[in-house]
C-alpha cells in the first residue's frame, strides 16, 4: 500500500527573510513582523491536524532558536529523502538558509527509517552554485525524472551532479513569470502526481522547452492540468500529491490556491485525488513558500 511520511518543521521564529527576498517574487513584507510567528505557528498547527485527520502520518520536529532560521518551516530545499534509503543535502544561496541543515533531524528519522547513505552536495556552495532540493528540482518518482528551471537559486552543474548520484534523468528548461523574471522553484509552477501534472504552461516562454516538457510529461502517461500565471501567483503551482494510511491520493494545497481554481479544474482534480487545503495566508506572504514546500516527503524504507 502506497503511503506517504511527510517531515514538517515547527516554527519557533518564523519570519519575512531579507536573504531570498531578492530571487522569490512571491514574498512580501508584513509591516507587523511581531505578530507574524504566532500567526504563522498557528497556521502550522491547523494544517498539521488537517493533514492528520485525513490520514497523513506526519513527523514534527520542533526549530531551534539559536541559530535564526526564519525560512526553517520550508524543510524540503535543504533535504530529501529516497526510496533506496539515500539522503541528500543540498546547497543553498541564502547563507542562513544554510544553516537549517540539521543532522540531529536526520537522526531523529533513523529511529523509524532506515537510512543508508547521506549525499552531500552543500559543497558546491563554495563555487556559488546552488540545488534549493524539491524546491529546485520537481521529482516523477515512478519515472525517474527531475523537472528543474534554471535560475540562480538552480544550477545546472548540481542538478547534473544530482541526477547521476540518484539515477535521475534532468528535464532543464527556462521560467519566468509575467513581468520576464526567473522563477527561482521549479515548485512553484508545477506538481507532478501519480496520474497528472499541475503547470502553468504559459511560464516557459520558449516553444520548444515547453514542447520538450509537454511531450515529456505526455510520454509518462500524465493528464496536464493548466492552469494561468494568476493562479501560480497564488500558489496552486506548490501542490502535493500525498497517500494517507488507507492509501488514497490527497492533493494537498492551501486554501488561497484551491479558491484560485476553476470549477472545472478542481473537478478534474477531484476525479484523480481528494482535496485537501488549509489557511496559510501568513506564511505564503512573508515567506513566499506554501504548502509543499512545508512538507518533506521521507520515502525511506521503513524500519522493520
Amino acid at each position: 500500500m502506497n503511503q506517504s511520511h511527510i517531515l514538517m518543521i515547527r516554527p519557533v521564529n518564523f519570519g519575512f527573510n531579507e536573504q531570498t527576498a531578492e530571487s522569490n517574487a512571491f514574498q512580501n513584507l508584513d509591516s507587523d513582523q511581531q505578530q507574524v510567528q504566532g500567526k504563522a505557528l498557528a497556521e502550522f498547527e491547523a494544517f498539521v491536524q488537517v493533514l492528520r485527520v485525513n490520514g497523513v502520518d506526519v513527523t514534527v520536529i520542533e526549530d531551534t532558536r539559536e541559530p535564526h532560521t526564519p525560512d526553517s518551516i520550508f524543510p524540503n530545499n535543504w533535504v530529501s529523502f529516497h526510496e533506496n534509503g539515500d539522503v541528500f543535502l543540498y546547497p543553498m544561496m541564502a547563507e542562513n538558509r544554510r544553516l537549517e541543515r540539521r543532522e540531529d533531524i536526520i537522526r531523529k528519522l533513523e529511529e523509524r527509517f532506515n537510512v543508508a547513505h547521506v549525499i552531500d552536495l552543500s559543497r558546491f556552495e563554495k563555487q556559488d552554485k546552488f540545488l534549493e532540493g524539491t524546491g529546485s528540482m520537481v521529482f516523477d518518482r515512478e519515472n525517474k525524472l527531475a523537472y528543474a528551471c534554471l535560475s540562480p537559486r538552480t544550477d545546472v552543474e548540481v542538478l547534473t551532479t544530482f541526477c547521476e548520484h540518484a539515477g535521475y534523468k534532468p528535464v532543464v528548461f527556462n521560467a519566468a513569470d509575467e513581468n520576464g523574471k526567473a522563477i527561482y522553484h521549479t515548485n512553484v509552477l508545477m506538481s507532478i502526481a501519480s496520474k497528472y501534472v499541475v503547470i502553468c504552461l504559459d511560464a516557459i516562454a520558449d516553444d520548444d522547452e515547453a514542447e520538450m516538457v509537454i511531450d515529456t510529461i505526455a510520454e509518462s502517461g500524465k493528464e496536464i492540468v493548466a492552469i494561468s500565471f494568476e493562479q501560480m501567483n497564488n500558489f496552486a503551482g506548490n501542490m502535493l500529491e500525498v497517500y494517507n494510511n488507507k492509501g488514497e491520493s490527497l492533493i494537498v494545497m492551501s486554501q488561497v490556491a484551491w479558491g484560485s481554481l476553476n470549477d472545472e479544474q478542481k473537478e478534474v482534480l477531484s476525479g484523480f485525488s481528494k482535496p485537501v487545503y488549509a489557511d496559510i495566508r501568513t506564511i505564503e506572504q512573508n515567506g513566499g513558500g506554501s504548502v509543499r514546500c512545508m512538507m518533506a516527503e521521507v520515502c525511506l524504507p521503513v524500519s522493520l
